[in-house]
């Protein structure tokens, strides 16, 4: 599903959709039966806007759901002291500055991109559910995919702010407008319906022009979260099982494999979303030009690894090196030219096992030889010039992959029975990590000792791919992980408060609709704190 098969009409149909004069339009009178979504084809286009918005650096295309999900942890920190990413770094974060935005990558951001999203997959339901232009297959295999998309933004949702507005019908603006808060419990409940329906329908995976559509499989991943969210430990389990043995998902041999940027859509990734570079126009800036052409510039490039890169300035530790450093990259055909944002925490350099194959697939504090000031994430790097140029990167955003399931399987049934029989997932995924049994197989564990070895397998095996912050709230132990943290430059041992579990509605969203303070006049705590 790489943008560059998407054609023209769908653009002019999206900048719509997607951008910020959207929120001053009438959903109905821009998308409507006698207009739009009549066919299979348009379908697959609308499909394919939304996914788009995916990719907004807002969510997935730069670090939205990371700066979230990632920073403020043991894992990521900046190279600087960076403002635009430390609200949420450093626990700085208040309502008012969630509304700042940087390159599209705020509270607000996010906010706003997975509520238009959501109002898309309303849309394509509603359209087509009972559309006969359309075969019944075809129809079940769209409804599908839009409510698993659908369940997948509101899983974010309550993840990052709790209670939020719900709806799952085409809605007017004025409608939406004076929404409030539904408990986050109800949103939940109906999100495994959307997952369970999505399951059912999807495919095992997709290929060719729809490669990056999220499989059955990813619908049962997050039902698998959710599940364990909310401590059902058996159904959670029951879940990874099923993937683990019915899915085509296999865990790769070596661990480097898994992010090779040439085999994409390796066996052991569940769901990544495909980026091209040199495509323009993502759904940032507006609409298509009276000349035809689209805004912006590569919008459609990946920015991520552009963040993991290191900025050639920073570079290397002793300036002596600096001529050298330059003329090793040159003969590789690579460039630091990236930002620095997202490197490895001061606390996870140190920490990672020095025996642990994963090590330089996640710190890389030298480069062919040269001593670097800052370690850097590899396994998310990419600077090759000729096919990764800054902020245009082709590189897939992986999301979703079989090692995780393993280690939350051996989580589900050390909580069920003690680790007895959990040994062996986690072993499935230690054995590659390590160079004999003697160091990957772990014995004799207590089930509150297995419980914390888990606590660091994900660490390590995990690190960067935006599940942190998840973990470490679910367990229920941030705050004691991040008060023993020190940072190069910001202080988040200092800063974090009980409230920070969650993120504050951003204030914009109260002044145009103050029933979001109904059931919670403290805004998740931001207010009166």
């Amino acid at each position: 599903m790489k943008t560059k098969h998407i054609f023209v009409y769908f653009f002019m149909i999206f900048s719509c959709l997607a951008c910020e004069d959207f929120l001053e339009e009438e959903p109905r009178a821009l998308v409507s039966p006698e207009t739009f979504l009549s066919t299979a084809s348009d379908a697959r286009t609308f499909i394919n806007g939304y996914y788009a918005i995916l990719k907004n650096n807002s969510i997935y295309g730069q670090v939205g759901l990371d700066h979230f999900y990632d920073n403020g942890c043991d894992i990521i920190e900046p190279n600087r002291i960076a403002n635009f990413v430390a609200g949420i770094g450093n626990y700085e974060l208040n309502e008012a500055s969630a509304d700042r935005s940087v390159q599209k990558m705020s509270v607000s951001d996010t906010w706003k991109d997975l509520y238009r999203v959501i109002l898309n997959t309303n849309v394509l339901i509603a359209r087509i559910e009972n559309n006969e232009n359309i075969s019944q297959e075809l129809r079940s295999d769209f409804v599908a995919d839009a409510r698993f998309v659908r369940a997948l933004c509101y899983w974010h949702i309550t993840n990052l702010w709790g209670d939020a507005p719900f709806y799952t019908e085409v809605l007017t603006l004025e409608e939406i407008s004076v929404l409030g808060r539904t408990d986050q419990d109800i949103i939940l409940d109906a999100v495994l319906e959307d997952l369970e329906f999505a399951q059912v329908n999807l495919k095992d995976a997709y290929t060719g022009d729809e490669a990056g559509r999220a499989s059955k499989w990813a619908a049962a991943l997050i039902e698998a979260k959710i599940h364990m969210q909310k401590k059902n430990w058996q159904a959670g389990l029951n879940k990874c099982l099923e993937i683990i043995n019915q899915s085509p998902h296999r865990i790769l041999l070596s661990y480097g494999e898994v992010f090779d940027p040439n085999n994409e859509y390796n066996a052991e990734i569940i769901w990544s979303l495909d980026f091209a570079k040199d495509i323009r126009g993502q759904f940032e800036e507006g609409v298509i030009r009276a000349d035809g052409t689209l805004p912006g510039f590569a919008g459609n490039g990946n920015w991520r690894p552009s963040m993991f890169n290191p900025r050639l300035r920073d570079e290397p530790a002793n300036n002596d090196d600096r001529e050298a450093l330059i003329a090793a990259l040159a003969a590789n055909g690579e460039a630091m030219n990236g930002t620095g944002l997202q490197v490895a925490s001061k606390d996870f350099a140190e920490k990672f096992p020095q025996n642990d194959l994963r090590r330089p697939y996640n710190i890389m504090d030298t480069y062919e030889g040269i001593q670097l000031n800052f370690p850097y994430m590899p396994k998310f790097m990419n600077l090759k010039l000729d096919t990764s140029p800054r902020f245009n990167h082709s590189d897939n955003r992986m999301v979703f992959r079989l090692a995780d399931v393993y280690l939350m399987a051996a989580e589900c049934e050390n909580e069920l029975n003690g680790p007895a029989n959990a040994y062996q997932y986690i072993h499935e995924i230690r054995k590659r990590a390590y160079a004999t049994q003697a160091e990957w197989e772990l014995s004799g564990l207590s089930q509150q000792e297995f419980r914390e070895a888990i606590y660091d397998e994900r660490k390590w095996e995990l690190a960067g791919e935006a599940w942190r912050r998840y973990d470490l709230i679910r367990w229920g132990i941030l705050f004691d992980v991040v008060e023993d943290l020190e940072y190069r430059f910001w202080n988040p041992a200092g800063n974090i408060r009980s409230w920070h579990v969650k993120l504050p509605i951003p204030l914009q969203e109260l002044i145009n609709n103050p029933a979001l303070l109904d059931s919670d006049p403290t805004n998740n705590g931001y207010r009166g704190n």
